[in-house]
């Protein structure tokens, strides 16, 4: 099944999707993605000895202060009134990387995906500028959307840390 692209209208232009006949509903959008890097680097962010400060604090600000600006980065995105946003961390020391978590709420007409997406980009990026003088070799990796919920097309889950768990009868 091939699916319409909604960014395009008949002639192939590029359009922003008319959302004004959708009715609101509430939305969640669940982004994570990962950044890899030295021990030595992993060790400053968990100790807060890196000389730009407190890593994930400024981390979590950026993160947010992306999902809030999406609309200004994306060409097609809607400007939204947000009624959450979250970015948290979790920190995996075997692998040496620091995982980014970012959830974005709302009650409207269209998803927050992208802003969810944006707003852990926006804090691994900030992660790797704040800790590039130790570490330029770190990498950014598995940027994706874990899950999604509302909307026409319903529920999403992309990442087996967000199934839902069976209820027992």
């Amino acid at each position: 099944m091939i699916e319409k692209l909604t960014h395009f209208d008949s002639k192939g232009q590029a359009v922003m999707v008319d959302v004004t006949a959708k009715r609101e509903t509430e939305r969640t959008a669940i982004a994570k993605g990962r950044i890899r890097m030295s021990p030595d680097t992993l060790r400053a962010v968990m100790e807060g000895t890196a000389k730009k400060g407190d890593v994930l604090g400024v981390a979590r600000v950026a993160g947010i202060m992306g999902v809030k600006r999406t609309s200004e980065l994306i060409p097609m995105c809607h400007p939204l009134m947000l009624g959450k946003c979250a970015v948290d961390f979790r920190i995996h020391e075997e692998s040496c990387e620091v995982e980014a978590i970012c959830t974005a709420k709302l009650t409207g007409q269209t998803g927050v995906e992208m802003e969810a997406l944006t707003g852990v980009s926006v804090a691994l990026l900030t992660i790797y500028d704040m800790c590039k003088a130790i570490d330029k070799r770190m990498e950014i990796t598995g940027i994706h959307l874990a899950k999604k919920t509302g909307g026409k097309s319903g529920t999403f889950v992309n990442d087996p840390e967000f199934e839902e768990a069976p209820q027992d009868d």
